[in-house]
């Protein structure tokens, strides 16, 4: 079943932010957008490269009101760890969160239940927790994160301005539709 116009479900965990760990709950994605992006595990070979790209996009997504939480299965403990041993994660200023209980990411059906890892998973939450982008990839592929920074301007377009949507390829200031006969076909 499909996660998008869905409003989180509620979860606690323990994270880790710059030298800091810290509670976060569903809660805190209310009231801003916020971008989840689930890995697989700490200390493997894609995940590395796909959390430093995120990391070379926080600034801009922070410009845009976009608070960024990214989650694995491992705990908050072995974030800290990893952001203190390696080069690309010890750049990370986003929030790591821990999910040795699966919860959330059962709470975002992207738990693989055989190996106990989330899949590769990309969220846009708006500021009332309610998803409205999804994107899932299999373990070997790495997203890029420049395309997340258009979605999410999309997104935030879209609300602002009720009657309009983002066509194919749409960039901030480009033409927007808006939906009539016309257009069908």
């Amino acid at each position: 079943m499909s996660l998008i116009g869905k409003e989180i479900l509620p979860f606690k965990a323990q994270a880790f932010q710059t030298g800091e760990f810290l509670e976060v709950s569903d809660n805190d994605f209310k009231g801003q957008w916020s971008v989840v992006c689930f890995y697989p595990a700490d200390f493997t070979f894609v995940c590395p490269t796909e959390l430093e790209d995120l990391q070379n996009e926080y600034a801009t997504l922070k410009n845009l009101g976009v608070e960024v939480y990214s989650v694995s299965t491992d705990t908050h403990f072995t974030h800290k760890a990893w952001h203190e041993t390696s080069e690309k994660i010890g750049k990370i200023e986003y929030i790591m969160i821990g999910d040795p209980s699966h919860t959330i990411s059962r709470n975002f059906d992207v738990l693989n239940e055989e190996d106990g890892l989330a899949d590769r998973g990309t969220f846009i939450i708006d500021p009332d927790g309610v998803i409205q982008t999804v994107e899932i990839n299999a373990g070997g592929i790495g997203r890029d994160a420049s395309t997340l920074v258009n979605k999410v301007k999309a997104a935030q377009y879209v609300r602002n301005n009720p009657g309009e949507v983002c066509p194919a390829k749409w960039e901030e200031g480009s033409a927007t539709l808006r939906p009539s006969l016309d257009l069908v076909g």
